[in-house]
This record gives C-alpha cells, structure tokens and sequence, in this order.
C-alpha cells in the first residue's frame, strides 16, 4: 500500500521540487496540496502570490488544493488552532503523511513533529539535507522556473525581487545568503517545472515594501495589474 501523502505547498520552489522528488518515489502516492492564505489580502502567507496564481499551479500539478485561510495578523494560537482543525479532517480522510519542502533548520522540523506527534500524521522531508547550493543549481538545470516574489531587505538587495531565479541570480548572491533563500532571505513563486504539465506565464507587477518586506505582485498574463500587491 503507498502512503496517501498531503505536501505542504508555499507556490515556491522547495516544496514544488519537493513534489517532483516525491512523484519518483514508488512507495509514495501524494494526493493534494495544502496552504495557508492571508485572509485579507487573499494571497499565499509570505510569499503574497494571488490566489489565481496558486490556483493554477495546483491544476497544473493535477492535485486538488486544501487552502487554510488565516487572519491577519495571525497569532501564533490561532494559526496552531485553524491547522489543528485542519490535521483532524486529515485524519478523517485517511492521510499517512504531511510532506514539507524544509532543507536544514532544525527548530522548524522540531516544530512539525512535536505538533504531529501522536496523531497518526507522519511529517516526512523529502529534501532534508540537501546541500542548497547544489540543490538550487539542481533544480534549474531540470527544468524549474521561478521568480522572487519576496526579499527580506535585511538580508538582501530590494532589487533582487522579482527576478527570475537562474544561475546569474545565483552568481550574484552576496556570500552569507543560502541559495535557496532558507533563511528568509527571499520566497519565490514556481511557473514551470518537472511536477507540472504546462507553464504558467506570467508579468511582474508594482513593487512594493510592506511590513519591513519587498514584494513583486506577480500576475498572469493578462490580468490588468491591481496596486493591493502583498
């Protein structure tokens, strides 16, 4: 029997190629995706992509989307509560597995498994380990395209966001700042890749700051832009 596993998605690049590394795995079968969303501004906690954005990358991956909206501000009692409620309808539908895109921090993986612990949900880290700055050449090489949705102004350039994230944005990278951004210093949002069957075009919109953070609102091709990004 393969694990029914639910793959913790933030429309960025970890736990896109996190789904790929599951997908190549036999004795697993990942059934849906999961994410938070910003009730107020209805896009992807942190990462601000739009909900029509997330829409789509879950129809391209083919796998039905579980949004858990959260208020904002969400204190951290609340966000544990609204997830609680959420992992017992998991529990009900017979999940075996929560998937998270997590490379090396190791509070945030003690974090999962202490709230998972004992209620038959399995947190599993398909990419734990990895060195990033193999892993994110990795990922480019086969077929992953993102851009910079998001830059902590503290840890790197404001004008990095929005771009695409290649190997010249790689090469560029102050020494200190993790190629995959697993320090906060930047999220990104995943148009193209293996774990999809078509891209996503999309513009980049306004920039903005917002809460100490810079955004670039992402849009798909076509949409007139909207100045609400973040």
């Amino acid at each position: 029997m393969k694990k029914r596993v639910l793959l913790s998605w933030s429309s960025g690049k970890d736990s896109a190629w996190a789904l790929h590394v599951l997908q190549q795995q036999r004795e697993i079968e990942v059934v849906g995706l999961f994410t938070t969303v910003n009730q107020t501004h209805d896009r992807v906690a942190m990462h601000a992509v739009r909900r029509e954005l997330l829409m789509l990358q879950a129809e391209r991956a083919g796998l039905p989307l579980d949004i858990i909206e959260i208020p904002s501000p969400c204190s951290n009692a609340e966000y544990e509560a609204r997830m609680s409620a959420f992992v017992a309808r998991c529990q009900q539908r017979s999940i075996d597995c929560f998937a998270f895109g997590d490379l090396y921090l190791e509070d945030i993986r003690a974090y999962r498994e202490q709230k998972l612990a004992g209620c038959g949900i399995e947190p599993i880290f398909p990419l734990w380990g990895m060195p990033t700055a193999t892993l994110s050449r990795d990922m480019i090489e086969g077929g992953l395209r993102a851009h910079l949705t998001c830059v902590d102004p503290k840890q790197l350039a404001p004008q990095f966001v929005g771009r695409m994230f290649n190997h010249a944005l790689l090469d560029e990278l102050p020494a200190g700042v993790d190629p995959c951004g697993e320090n906060g210093e930047f999220h990104s949002f995943v148009s193209a890749g293996p774990m999809f069957d078509g891209v996503i075009d999309i513009t980049v919109g306004e920039i903005v700051e917002r809460d100490g953070f810079v955004f670039a609102d992402l849009l798909p091709t076509g949409v007139k832009e909207i100045t609400d990004a973040a």
